[in-house]
């Protein structure tokens, strides 16, 4: 068995959700939606350890309301978010002790990632190096310019739709994030960063259950995958 240790992102303002608290802190079924993910990671035995990347502010809250209100015996550390995704990210890779191989990196909103798929990711890297979970994409993909109109038809053959968790060599993502930094790049996942270090990235299949929760049209869609159990771990 690959072991790995887990960097959990909950540190967004939620925005898109236009509600008090954060998107993480919602109740989905009852149950806070970065609850649901930490369990969900907490319940794989690939890992040893969880860093969770939050607003330092939210801290005691973050231990009273959502770590509390699940049952594991995994150590959970919680890290202070940046002020964007990738900060909180490299911040929390920062904490991980260096002697661990593989780290898993995922959205704390992302609360229906099965075992299975957990376990594959984190194999596949300690093989490749690098690993992400996706889909292929099913519709036809335009490119549209800045005016609105189709500049172009992508094959669609050859693009995916990246899910997390991703899984990398704990070494490797620590070096795309310091280059990263140096070169002023932004990516909107850790892949993209370390693609940039000439690593190579094998994507596996992931889940159409594995959705993202950002708006309230998503968190309706989480009730209704719990409500009609499609989620299965």
């Amino acid at each position: 068995m690959n072991k790995a240790v887990a960097v959990i992102v909950a540190g967004g303002e939620g925005s898109r959700m236009a509600t008090e608290i954060r998107k993480q802190y919602l109740l989905l079924s009852g149950l806070p939606i970065l609850s649901r993910t930490l369990r969900a990671i907490a319940a794989s035995p690939e890992i040893d350890a969880i860093f969770l990347a939050v607003p330092e502010t939210d801290f005691d809250y973050c231990r009273s309301h959502v770590i509390d209100r699940i049952e594991t015996d995994k150590a959970i550390h919680l890290v202070a978010g940046g002020d964007c995704r990738q900060t909180s990210v490299a911040n929390a890779l920062n904490t991980v002790p260096a002697n661990e191989g593989i780290v898993l990196i995922h959205d704390g909103v992302r609360p229906f990632v099965s075992t299975d798929q957990i376990a594959e990711c984190i194999r596949t890297a300690a093989l490749r190096g690098a690993c992400s979970l996706g889909l292929p994409a099913s519709d036809t993909v335009k490119e549209v310019d800045a005016s609105g109109d189709v500049a172009g038809t992508l094959d669609r053959g050859r693009l995916w739709l990246t899910q997390t968790p991703q899984a990398f060599d704990l070494a490797a993502i620590r070096e795309g994030h310091a280059r990263a930094v140096e070169k002023g790049c932004v990516g909107t996942d850790d892949a993209s960063l370390i693609e940039q270090s000439g690593v190579r990235v094998r994507m596996i299949h992931g889940s159409p259950w594995n959705i993202k929760i950002t708006t309230p049209e998503d968190l309706r869609l989480a009730e209704l995958i719990l409500e009609c159990d499609l989620f299965c771990d």
